[in-house]
Parts: structure tokens; C-alpha cells; sequence
């Protein structure tokens, strides 16, 4: 029975840097995880501007696009629920911007270290 992994299985220090291609596969599937991520947390955010402030969908979206892009609100908030959640969404949505960016990155950073680390042990 073959699972599924999310992230992909580096090569070890003492295994050759690995093919182009194996890099590029890595980077298509830390891509689609942090845009699986972004999308959650986009999900999370409308479900939250519809129940607190009674927003419709689209205004859900909207609102919950600007917070996680790093603009801030669109639509006023009126309701205590709702400036908590707005609150919290904003502390949230910045922690989700690293995370993102964290699984984008890791297969050039692992590609970048790996490549020192074998120059380096050439001497």
C-alpha cells in the first residue's frame, strides 16, 4: 500500500544533489501545498466573516482575501464577534504568510545547502 507524502524525501549529505527534474517535481509539490494551505486558511477566514458579520460570500471573500494578503479589511466590522475574529484572522493570517512561504522555499534552500555542502567537501 503506497501513501501519499506532502513533503518530499530530501536526499541525504552524501548523496549527489539530484536531478533537475526531481528539483522541479519538489518545487510543483511545495507549491500546491502552500497553496492548499493559503486556501484553508482563505476558507477559514470567509466561513468567519459570514457567521460573525452576516456577510455574504463574496463579501466574506473579499474581506478575508485583503486580511490574508496583508491589506486589511474591506467592510466595516460592527459586531464584538466580529472584531475578535477579525482580530485573531489578521494574527493568524501572518502566521499562515510564513508558514507558506517556508514550504515554497524549502526545496531551494535544501538545494542551495545540499550544493555547498558537497563543494565544500571537495578539498
Amino acid at each position: 500500500m503506497s501513501r501519499i507524502r506532502l513533503l518530499p524525501r530530501y536526499e541525504h549529505k552524501t548523496q549527489p544533489l539530484a536531478p533537475v527534474d526531481v528539483f522541479m517535481v519538489r518545487l510543483l509539490r511545495s507549491g500546491a501545498l502552500a497553496l492548499l494551505v493559503a486556501v484553508v486558511a482563505l476558507s477559514i477566514g470567509m466561513l468567519g466573516y459570514h457567521v460573525t458579520e452576516g456577510l455574504h460570500w463574496v463579501d466574506a471573500f473579499l474581506n478575508a482575501s485583503m486580511i490574508l494578503g496583508g491589506m486589511g479589511p474591506v467592510n466595516a466590522i460592527h459586531t464584538t464577534a466580529g472584531k475578535i475574529f477579525a482580530g485573531c484572522y489578521a494574527l493568524f493570517s501572518g502566521i499562515i504568510f510564513l508558514v507558506a512561504a517556508g514550504i515554497l522555499l524549502a526545496p531551494v534552500f535544501h538545494r542551495f545547502l545540499h550544493r555547498f555542502h558537497l563543494e565544500g567537501g571537495k578539498k
